[in-house]
């Protein structure tokens, strides 16, 4: 076999080279299939004999259970008891609102009236606006001021996530 400057020259026949050497090798072949024999000729080779309900067949990945069987019958083991019948716990109640929530929704609504209609209280827009927009802006650094920071009560932080 020649070799060029970047490998060889005829690359089909190299190849077809390496693929008989690694039959030979039995590389590539299925258990139930007979190493081919190089002295052996194509047309003397017996041919594969058919599987029959009668014999069985060979396990899938060598299980005992063939691919089909696995994956379209039923379970042998049978139907499981605890599929699909999952009853989730009762939620927790919801928190009772505190006098700050209460104040947070005033200045949130009386905001928004001030902003859409003003003239229901007996103001004019021109006084109205800025007072709806530090009415909202009151009410969003109040809810902001309200939000805890740092971990639950009872949570361990050198714990990590924990489930």
């Amino acid at each position: 076999m020649s070799r060029g400057k970047d490998g060889p020259e005829d690359v089909d026949a190299t190849f077809a080279e390496i693929v008989a050497d690694l039959r030979a090798e039995g590389v590539g072949l299925f258990p139930d299939e007979e190493l081919e024999k190089p002295a052996e000729k194509p047309a003397e080779k017996t041919p594969r004999p058919e599987p029959s309900d009668a014999e069985p067949e060979p396990g899938w990945r060598g299980g005992g259970t063939s691919w089909d069987k696995t994956l379209f019958e039923d379970d042998p083991a049978g139907p499981s008891d605890d599929e699909g019948h999952f009853v989730p716990p009762e939620p927790p109640p919801l928190p009772r609102p505190r006098k700050g929530a209460f104040i947070v929704l005033l200045f949130f609504v009386l905001g928004l009236l001030l902003l859409i209609a003003p003239n229901l209280i007996g103001m004019g827009t021109r006084l109205g606006t800025p007072l709806g927009i530090l009415a909202l802006a009151t009410a969003i650094a109040l809810l902001l001021l309200r939000v805890r920071q740092g971990p639950p009560p009872g949570a361990d932080p050198n714990n990590g996530a924990q489930v």
